[in-house]
């Protein structure tokens, strides 16, 4: 199976303490052709969407981009995260939610997401959430359920960070869950990792790929485990990305992206890799001082950074590869 490249196209995103939002709105037109030029001939490339489930829906959790489907089609497709919003922690209506949505996707969607980064907590994040281990389980059962009753081929999982603290329980906590719910662990097509080498923590340019090599292989050969979540469920990149901005410059940006995506494709075959989604298209606001706004390959304005030549470079070269071994689990592995 080849692995897939994709991207999150829209300006809106969260930081640590809420919802940044773009300096300009969102152009569909200028996005689309942003798409198009950075899939050139590659045969699917996926575009990354969020939607958020809570009881009483606010401002600070609208759905991003607005309206994705503007961009699908001539191989791109529909990667879609439901993020579990619902302060009080209930599961009323959650299930039927995610099964709307599978519904409602359309013949483009081919990805769905349960829950954004459950095993960190942080107030844009579900991980904030009382209740998210099980709304996690509950929803991957029901997209799993609708999908298969709709016999509509959409790969269903649900993504972490990395964990460096061993006293941890996230992972341990899902195993349990999963044992207690045997129709979980077989419901997965994939599970997702976002992760951010050299923004949040320095890492030296000449120890970045032994960094991300490192990450992905303790995703694969402790974290899964823990839950008891086989070799043979693909790992995904869902969120990578490496901002601009004060002290940090756009010829760097492109240079860390390029050794990132790289080493990824290159530990796709021994850790069972079939994805990547770059985080994301364009700048928040490219004059600001935050960190956050700048992780784009465009500016704010459109104008195209130099990692946005050297994304659709390497998704050209990269994505018409087969780097995994055929999965065991049947034909819905392959969607990306």
């Amino acid at each position: 199976m080849t692995l897939t490249f994709g991207i999150y196209p829209g300006g809106l995103l969260g930081d640590d303490r809420g919802i940044i939002h773009p300096v300009t709105p969102d152009s569909p037109d200028r996005v689309l052709a942003a798409l198009t030029e950075l899939q050139g001939d590659a045969p699917a490339f996926s575009v990354r969407a969020y939607r958020s489930f809570a009881t009483v829906p606010t401002p600070e959790t609208p759905p991003t981009p607005a309206d994705p489907h503007h961009y699908l089609g001539n191989g791109r497709t529909l990667d879609l995260v439901l993020q579990f919003r619902e302060p009080s922690g209930e599961l009323d209506g959650w299930p039927e939610f995610v099964r709307d949505a599978v519904r409602t996707g359309g013949p483009h969607l081919t990805s769905v997401q349960i829950c954004e980064e459950p095993n960190l907590d942080l107030p844009t994040v579900d991980g904030s959430r009382p209740n998210v281990l099980n709304a996690l389980v509950q929803g991957v059962l029901a997209a799993r359920q609708e999908a298969d009753a709709l016999d509509h081929p959409v790969a269903v999982g649900f993504n972490a960070v990395p964990s460096f603290d061993p006293a941890d329980t996230f992972w341990s906590d899902l195993g349990a869950l999963a044992d207690a719910e045997p129709r979980f662990r077989p419901s997965l097509d994939y599970v997702g990792l976002d992760f951010f080498p050299d923004v949040f923590r320095p890492v030296p340019d000449d120890h970045l790929a032994d960094a991300v090599t490192a990450v992905l292989t303790g995703f694969r050969r402790t974290s899964l485990p823990r839950a008891g979540i086989p070799d043979t469920v693909p790992i995904r990149v869902c969120e990578n990305g490496w901002p601009t901005g004060p002290g940090r410059s756009e010829d760097r940006q492109a240079a860390t992206l390029e050794t990132v995506i790289r080493t990824v494709a290159a530990s796709s075959t021994t850790l069972n890799l079939d994805g990547y989604s770059l985080f994301a298209l364009r700048d928040a606001d490219s004059n600001a001082e935050g960190l956050f706004h700048h992780f784009g390959l465009l500016r704010d304005d459109y104008t195209p950074k130099p990692a946005f030549t050297t994304y659709h470079r390497l998704v050209r070269e990269l994505g018409t590869v087969t780097p995994c071994q055929p999965s065991a689990r049947g034909p819905r592995d392959s969607a990306g």
